[in-house]
């Protein structure tokens, strides 16, 4: 008998303070979504709301970071109301001593020493490679299938959470699911179907509701 279709749909969570103060934030200094973060969240839950196209929900996921977690609360209701539930899987890249400092203070205090897209690279003290970062987020993807077969999934993550999914599901390199973490749109929606044979991507960085935010 056929196996049922399991969908994961990742969404990123809206514009944080952190992108606007440009800086890495992370479990201790995420402060959440920007006014702008939480319009495009708006934004997002009053497409939902017109459309359905997510009303049929079997389980919402969040990363721990406020800004997922704030994301996710303001969309909650076109989910199906179901309360979302938070795992560290899901978070971004974890930046360890980097966490807190604006980028240009980061590349003081670690200078980058040799291949810049070197995805192995350990070059923070106590931080994650995008490798190890993959790897982590990819495992709980895979893992979603065996908790929810033939069931839709919306994890509201982040741009490494995106870009794991290209590694993990579409069998691209490190390197090459790079591309798809910077292009990932605040409050983009990217869906995945498991057949139960491969994975298809249905789409990648679905943001039309922010037309003319």
């Amino acid at each position: 008998m056929a196996q049922a279709e399991t969908r994961l749909v990742l969404i990123r969570h809206g514009e944080s303070r952190a992108q606007v103060g440009g800086f890495a934030s992370g479990h201790d200094t995420c402060t959440g979504l920007s006014d702008l973060g939480r319009r495009q969240a708006v934004a997002l839950r009053d497409r939902l709301r017109r459309t359905r196209e997510l009303a049929a929900v079997d389980a919402v996921y969040t990363s721990i970071l406020p800004r997922a977690q704030e994301t996710a609360a303001i969309i909650a209701a076109e989910l199906g109301g179901l309360t979302p539930q938070s795992e560290c899987d899901w978070c971004e890249i974890h930046a360890g001593d980097a966490e807190g400092l604006t980028y240009e203070e980061i590349r003081e205090r670690f200078p980058i020493d040799g291949d810049s897209g070197d995805v192995l690279d350990r070059r923070i003290p106590g931080g994650e490679t995008w490798s190890e970062c993959y790897a982590r987020v990819g495992r709980r993807m895979r893992r979603t299938v065996e908790d929810h077969p033939g069931q839709r999934v919306v994890v509201v993550g982040h741009g490494g959470t995106i870009g794991a999914s290209f590694v993990e599901l579409g069998n691209l390199g490190v390197r090459q699911g790079m591309p798809f973490v910077h292009e990932a749109r605040n409050t983009s929606i990217t869906e995945w179907l498991w057949t139960g044979a491969q994975w298809r991507l249905v789409r990648y960085n679905d943001a039309a509701h922010l037309y003319g935010l």
